[in-house]
Formats: C-alpha cells, sequence, structure tokens
C-alpha cells in the first residue's frame, strides 16, 4: 500500500454558475505523484471543476488543500501559490499567437520568475526537445505549426517551470488517433520525469486508460465511481457502463435539439 501523502484534497465542493448548480458536492483525494483523470459528459461540470481546483473560479462552498493550504479562499496570495507549483495544458493550447514559440513556452519564466531571455530561451528549446520538437521550432509562429505541434508547444510550456501539479484540460480533443497517442505518450513520460501530480479532464477513453493511475466519473456535479483504469469495464454502475461504451441510450441523457 502506497505511503505516499496527499497532494490535494476536495472536500464538498459547490459551484453555480447562474440558474444552474454545476458542482453539488465534490469530493477528492490525490496523493503525491498520482495521476487521477475525470471522465465525464460535456456539460458534467469537468472543466467548472478544474478551474476550481487551479484557482481560476472561485467554489461557492468547499475547500480545496494543496499542501494543507486552502487555495478555496481565491485569496491573491493563493493564487500565486498555485501559479508558482503548477502548470497546465489547456484544451485549445492557448498559446499566444504574437509570440514566437519558444517566448510561448517560457512566458512564466520571463514574466513571473523574470529570468533572463537567455536562460529562459535555453529552457524552453530544453522543454520542446523534451516533447519531441527541433530547437528551429523555437524561433516560428503558433500560426505555422500544426494542431499537434501546438499541443506539444502547450505541454513544454506547462513543464517549463517544473512544477509539482499539472493539470490537463481535455488534452487530446481534436487530435486523429495517431497524434492523440503520442500526446498521450508524452503526457505520461513527462509526468513521471517531473514526480508530479496530475489532474487531467477528458471524454476520451483511450487518454484516460493511457494516463490514468486512476479513473473517476464525474456525473450531476458528483463522483459517482473512482477506481484503476482496468477496472472500470466492471463498474456495475450503469452510468459509468454507458459512458464508456458510448451508448445513446442509458440513465445519462443528452439534450438534443432537433429543427
Amino acid at each position: 500500500m502506497s505511503m505516499r501523502e496527499t497532494k490535494i484534497s476536495v472536500r464538498n465542493l459547490h459551484k453555480r454558475l447562474g440558474p444552474r448548480q454545476v458542482l453539488r458536492g465534490i469530493d477528492l483525494e490525490i496523493t503525491e505523484g498520482q495521476s487521477l483523470v475525470v471522465i465525464g459528459a460535456s456539460g458534467s461540470g469537468k472543466s467548472v471543476m478544474l478551474k476550481c481546483m487551479i484557482g481560476l473560479m472561485k467554489a461557492d462552498k468547499g475547500s480545496v488543500i494543496v499542501d494543507g493550504r486552502n487555495i478555496a479562499r481565491h485569496s491573491e496570495s493563493d493564487r500565486r501559490f498555485m501559479t508558482k507549483q503548477s502548470g497546465m495544458l489547456f484544451q485549445g493550447s492557448a498559446l499566444f499567437d504574437s509570440l514566437r514559440i519558444w517566448e510561448n513556452v517560457a512566458f512564466r519564466l520571463l514574466h513571473a520568475e523574470k529570468s533572463s531571455r537567455k536562460a529562459a530561451q535555453k529552457k524552453a528549446l530544453e522543454c520542446l526537445a523534451q516533447v519531441g520538437l527541433a530547437p528551429e521550432v523555437g524561433n516560428l509562429m503558433p500560426s505555422e505549426l500544426s494542431g499537434g505541434m501546438q499541443k506539444r508547444v502547450s505541454l513544454a510550456r506547462a513543464i517549463a517551470s517544473d512544477p509539482q501539479i499539472l493539470f490537463f484540460d481535455e488534452p487530446t480533443t481534436g487530435l486523429d488517433p495517431i497524434m492523440a497517442d503520442v500526446i498521450n505518450n508524452l503526457i505520461v513520460e513527462r509526468v513521471k520525469a517531473l514526480g508530479a501530480t496530475a489532474i487531467s479532464i477528458t471524454h476520451d477513453m483511450a487518454s484516460a486508460r493511457k494516463i490514468a493511475d486512476e479513473i473517476a466519473m464525474l456525473y450531476q456535479g458528483r463522483i459517482i465511481w473512482r477506481g484503476k483504469p482496468d477496472e472500470i469495464e466492471n463498474s456495475n454502475n450503469p452510468m459509468v457502463e454507458q459512458f464508456v461504451n458510448g451508448r445513446a441510450e442509458g440513465p445519462i441523457t443528452m439534450a438534443v435539439t432537433r429543427a
């Protein structure tokens, strides 16, 4: 049994957006060095949960304890604390169009850590090499890269400050199956190399199985199942089974608008 300490503890997390109660009491424990993937249908609250965990959004109720500190208070010092020790790969890569690739990767080093441009560029090129991109890519602009290469750059940026925690928001969205698997492999490699704790959200079961130590499913604002990737096929949970098998019919109903 693992003796690793709890890195992140989420307790009774609630969040309302307008009239809709999105999160209804999320409870999660994530141990140091663990990779947890949260799955769920579109609109289930995955992104809202992630934003509350990283400190980009203030929860209405509950706590997010990171290394003993409740960042759900959403103070300026809490945001600085999370920014310093975490990195994030955004769903749409979110690269700055006006900056060269190396400047994108080194953005935090240049603007938050006040590194010299020479040192920041050296670190950026090292991170690009770690995700399989050649040094000359560093001088290109984001518009000159394919979607898969942009995802690699976004991963390089996420790891540039050697974070203790990595957040991945739908890391394989918009990629073909082969490139998606390349990104999944890179995520596994980089998380292990850093010894980081990783939290990912996705609806891609191939990605979830590849990068997760454990998978949790979010449904109607609550975690309804959690287990190892090889246990999910026999979850005995009708919502989980419907989602994993991609069936339209079942307890999970999706709103469909017909003309």
